[in-house]
């Protein structure tokens, strides 16, 4: 039974930085690193780690070398990036932005609900940051994009299109579950929860113009009117280019062909040109075969 978990960093600039969380990531050999990504121009990087979770004999999970991996590249991120000083083109809550729990193999969701909610309360008492849970995590199953909407998190507050500094209220409008309902500026919030797969797809357009890109992210996700189980965002990524930053939340019914469809119909009724979308990680089949890979690779 196999968890995995992916963890949103706001850094992807500073190597000295990159290289301390790493190397925390790589403390216990049971949890495996088996895929990064990295963008500067957004100054984001996402961990995607996977390790075993163990359950008693009634079946309730009891351990997880995840538990203190997570723990541990949290305290690295915090000593060694500040909010205050970030900037990057895509938005973010904290200097640990969003960290996903996602079950995989014969692992079951109230699993890595029950990793998150611990992780969270760790994080929030230990840390003193502001946790907030979603999906799975939370009695009510709430959606993060909900938190994030009430906290400002799609307010760019630099230059029409960036994310600078601390851009909300030190004092939180609501209670965090987790931690003080006050924020660190340098540490900011943090995003924990447990949700079945989703994809990550990004597709590029050619756009200089911030209203026609949000434009066409707004109708292309389901709350604009788009496409059912999809959630869109428009972000700036260098000078004359954008994408839509797409979260397909059931890809096996609305997957990328369709919203890549979607996007270039869309484009071009703006003239515009679009390239070909990208996936920010790989399958879950992929995850589960390249951890065993990884894992049979130490042992021998």
């Amino acid at each position: 039974m196999l968890i995995c978990c992916m963890l949103f960093i706001s850094e992807a600039r500073n190597r000295a930085a990159l290289d301390l969380i790493e190397r925390a990531a790589r403390i216990d050999p049971e949890s495996v690193i088996v895929n990064k990504f990295e963008d500067r121009v957004y100054n984001r990087i996402r961990f995607t780690i996977v390790s075993y979770v163990v359950v008693d004999s009634t079946g309730s999970p009891i351990y997880s070398p995840l538990h203190q991996t997570v723990l541990a590249i949290v305290e690295a991120a915090y000593g060694a990036i500040n909010l205050e000083l970030h900037s990057g083109a895509h938005p973010r809550l904290g200097v640990v932005d969003d960290i996903a729990f996602h079950p995989l193999a014969e692992a079951s969701l109230d699993e890595a609900a029950w990793l998150a909610k611990a992780v969270a309360a760790d994080i929030g008492s230990r840390f003193q940051v502001p946790v907030f849970l979603y999906a799975a995590a939370h009695p009510t199953g709430r959606a993060p994009d909900t938190i994030r909407r009430e906290l400002g998190y799609y307010r760019p507050n630099f230059m029409g299109s960036q994310w600078a500094g601390w851009n909300i209220p030190e004092i939180l409008p609501e209670n965090p579950d987790h931690g003080p309902n006050h924020v660190s500026r340098t540490r900011g919030v943090t995003l924990i929860g447990a949700r079945s797969w989703v994809t990550l797809y990004n597709i590029p357009i050619m756009c200089t113009d911030v209203s026609t890109a949000r434009r066409i992210a707004r109708m292309v996700s389901a709350r604009g009117g788009g496409l059912p189980t999809v959630q869109s965002l428009a972000l700036f990524h260098g000078d004359d280019s954008a994408e839509i930053a797409c979260m397909l939340l059931e890809p096996n019914r609305i997957g990328p062909d369709r919203v890549q469809a979607q996007v270039e119909m869309l484009a071009a009724q703006e003239g515009l040109d679009v390239e070909k979308g990208y996936f920010t990680d790989l399958s879950p089949e992929m995850i589960v075969q390249k951890y065993m890979n990884l894992i049979s690779a130490r042992r021998d």
